[in-house]
C-alpha cells in the first residue's frame, strides 16, 4: 500500500506539471509574438488557436503538444501502477485527471490555462479502448452535425463515466475519477454553456483554413 500512495503522489505532481505545458501559448508567442490568451475567446487551446491563426502547421503542432504532454505521464504511470499490481486503468485515469488540472490551472502561466479537452481525449484511450471509441463516436457525431466544439466536448466527456459502468473496470475508483474528469471539463466550459443557452456560441469547422484575422480583412 505504501508504494500505491507514493505512486499517487508522484503521478499527481508529474501529471500536473506536464499538463501545464501549453502549446498554444508557446507557439503564439514564439511564432507570432502574441499571447493567445489576449485574442478570440482568450482560451489557450487548439480551438481558439485555430480560429485566431488559421489551419496552418503550427495549429496542428498545438494539438500534438497537448497530446504528447498528456500521453507521456499517463503512459508511464499507468504502467507503473500495473507493475505494482494496481490498476492500469486507474493509473491512467488518475494521472490524466492531474494533467487536465495542470492544463486548466498551470503554475507556469499564473494558473490561467485551457479547457482540458485534449488532455481528456488523450487519457481515455489508456483507460479503456471501448470507452474511448464511444467517446470518439459521440464527439464526431455531435461535432459534424451540430458543429459546436464545446457541446461535442462536453457530451463526449459525459459519455465516459457512463459507458465504463457497462464495460467494467478493475478498480472501484475508476468511474469516480472519470466523473471528476468530466466535471472539470464541463466546469471549464461554463462560458460556452452560457453562450449556448443564449444562442451566441460560435460554430466550429475542423477543416476551415480561415483565421479570425483573415475574416476581419475580408470584412
Amino acid at each position: 500500500m505504501t508504494i500505491f500512495y507514493v505512486l499517487i503522489l508522484i503521478s499527481a505532481i508529474t501529471g500536473y506539471l506536464f499538463g501545464g505545458i501549453n502549446g498554444a501559448i508557446i507557439l503564439s508567442k514564439t511564432l507570432y509574438g502574441k499571447d493567445i490568451r489576449e485574442y478570440g475567446s482568450k482560451n489557450p487551446g487548439f480551438t481558439n488557436y485555430k480560429r485566431v491563426f488559421g489551419n496552418g502547421v503550427s495549429t496542428w503542432c498545438v494539438m500534438l503538444i497537448d497530446i504528447a504532454k498528456t500521453l507521456v505521464p499517463v503512459l508511464v504511470f499507468s504502467n507503473l501502477f500495473a507493475y505494482y499490481n494496481h490498476s492500469y486503468a486507474f493509473g491512467a485515469a488518475f494521472t490524466g485527471l492531474f494533467c487536465m488540472i495542470g492544463h486548466a490551472y498551470p503554475v507556469w502561466y499564473r494558473f490561467k490555462g485551457g479547457k482540458t479537452f485534449m488532455a481528456f481525449a488523450t487519457t481515455v484511450w489508456f483507460v479503456d479502448l471501448r470507452m474511448a471509441l464511444v467517446f470518439l463516436a459521440v464527439f464526431l457525431i455531435v461535432l459534424f452535425t451540430i458543429k459546436f466544439m464545446s457541446l461535442s466536448s462536453m457530451l463526449a466527456a459525459t459519455s465516459c463515466p457512463v459507458s465504463i459502468l457497462f464495460f467494467g473496470y478493475d478498480h472501484k475508483a475508476v468511474p469516480f475519477v472519470l466523473l471528476a474528469c468530466a466535471a472539470l471539463l464541463i466546469c471549464r466550459h461554463k462560458e460556452n454553456i452560457i453562450r449556448l443557452a443564449k444562442g451566441t456560441e460560435s460554430k466550429f469547422s475542423l477543416f476551415s483554413k480561415k483565421s479570425m484575422q483573415s475574416k476581419k480583412t475580408e470584412a
